[in-house]
């Protein structure tokens, strides 16, 4: 049977505006040998599939700085301070996109690399989204909008068109969401 190691310390060890770092050290319940691990603290992320009344999903396309390319990939970002994540997901879609909807679904969540990472990320989908006018990107996020018919997701993921890894999730989401399999209330 797997248990949970002991913390036995945990010191910060940066502070780099969007996450944290702090070593800990944990004892194994095998062996009673403490080691050390290092944890990236980070707030909750957010991801939501805007897709309209004609079934287009409303797609972004960024420059992505770890990759050193430009991404296709739904809207999304950090949950902010006093904020829920479909509050954070309503408003990253607005900012980044111009679009709004009524209702919107909460599909899931991940962990992003739970071996190193202590945050999730929460994927929404917004039914019948529709422009409210222009998108309002923060000041280092160039991006462009663009539609994509929903029905050609699946082919733009195998094809590498689409790679980001929790755009994909969130897309993974809503495939089980349109067949029926639904997260319970």
């Amino acid at each position: 049977m797997i248990e949970p190691w002991e913390s036995v310390d945990a010191q910060p060890r940066g502070d780099y505006k969007v996450f944290r770092v702090r070593e800990e050290r944990r004892r194994s319940p095998q062996t009673g040998e403490a080691h050390p691990f290092f944890v990236i603290e980070a707030g909750d992320w957010i991801n939501i599939i805007p897709l309209t009344d004609e079934g287009q999903v409303v797609c972004i396309r960024q420059y992505r700085h770890g990759r050193e390319e430009v991404t296709l990939e739904v809207p999304g970002g950090m949950v902010d301070a006093g904020e829920t994540p479909e509050q954070a997901a309503r408003r990253e879609m607005r900012e980044e996109t111009g679009y709004e909807a009524g209702e919107i679904v909460y599909l899931g969540a991940v962990a992003p690399n739970p071996a190193i990472q202590d945050n999730l990320c929460h994927s929404f989908l917004a039914l019948g989204a529709r422009a409210a006018g222009p998108p309002r990107p923060e000041g280092t996020e160039i991006i462009e909008v663009t539609h994509v018919d929903a029905a050609a997701v699946p082919g733009l993921i195998v094809e590498g068109q689409i790679t980001h890894a929790l755009t994909v999730t969130a897309f993974y989401y809503f495939e089980h969401w349109q067949r029926g399999l639904r997260r319970p209330a």
